[in-house]
């Protein structure tokens, strides 16, 4: 029976965004209406709706559907997680280790790499996660077309699924978020739109600035934050409960593809960009 190497602080990784930079739009039209785009937000809005819906059993559905490490790796076992508990003693409050396993996998494990990109863990993770999805997304729906933006979504959240499971195959710490499929959609962006300007809201201290940058600067800065975090939390048991390595396999692969596509000439045209000034 796997056992977690130390004790877990937090029950469950989430690849998410921290609001480092937060895009409040680009410049780029589409000329079709991404229906695939609006489809995945919507499903995740409702199993994010269906989480919340379980009130405070909502972990069962993200240790039935999260994608735990331990579990891919070894199907046949059950998956105890660590966790430290506040327990009240003689002497004040104190942090108790306790060991809970979780709930069995609803699917095979090997199908969680999948799943784990359809649930959420707050409100804030689900809100950060969708806004990326809706500024980068439908432009990438539009020059790849429907179904073949669809493929791609999926294979990009995999992919950073595997990602992560590299890292750490003993990990028992569920892990959910689409932000690694989102992180694929976001390198696509980068080989198709290079020359894009997004509006973005830039902490500078205590201050908000809204700045306008080149796509290209937006994401290669975002690129170098998943990095050098990603690399800084290799090691840890929980990297501060965000699935960094998640964000950099998606990217490098969203990229990847967006390539291979591209000198294939499988691709539709460009909208022409209309600029509008500052705003």
């Amino acid at each position: 029976m796997p056992q977690a190497r130390g004790a877990v602080r937090a029950s469950k990784q989430s690849a998410c965004y921290r609001p480092d930079m937060i895009p409040l739009r680009d410049n780029n039209p589409s000329s079709t209406t991404p229906i695939v785009n609006y489809a995945l937000i919507l499903i995740c809005s409702l199993a994010f709706l269906a989480q919340l819906g379980e009130g405070p059993e909502s972990e069962s559905l993200i240790e039935r559907f999260g994608m735990v490490p331990a579990r891919v790796s070894d199907p046949d076992e059950e998956v105890v997680q660590v966790r430290e508990v506040p327990v009240r003693t003689l002497f004040g409050v104190r942090l108790q280790r306790v060991e809970e396993p979780l709930a069995p996998a609803a699917v095979p494990p090997f199908l969680t790499l999948l799943t784990c990109i359809f649930l959420h863990g707050g409100w804030m993770h689900i809100i950060g996660n969708l806004w990326f999805l809706f500024i980068f997304g439908d432009n990438i729906e539009d020059r790849l077309g429907h179904i073949p933006y669809l493929i791609f979504y999926l294979f990009s959240g995999i992919a950073a699924s595997v990602a992560h499971y590299l890292v750490d195959p003993s990990s028992t710490i569920p892990t959910i978020g689409a932000s690694g499929a989102i992180a694929g959609v976001m390198g696509a962006y980068l080989v198709l739109y290079p020359r894009a300007t997004v509006v973005t809201l830039v902490p500078i201290f205590v201050f908000l600035q809204v700045m306008v940058l080149p796509a290209s600067i937006f994401l290669g800065i975002w690129f170098l934050i998943q990095f050098f975090q990603g690399t800084f939390a290799m090691g840890s048991t929980q990297s501060a409960g965000v699935a960094w390595w998640a964000h950099i396999g998606g990217f490098v692969v969203g990229f990847a593809a967006a390539m291979w596509v591209r000198s294939r000439g499988e691709i539709r045209p460009r909208v022409r960009v209309v600029r509008r000034g500052r705003w």
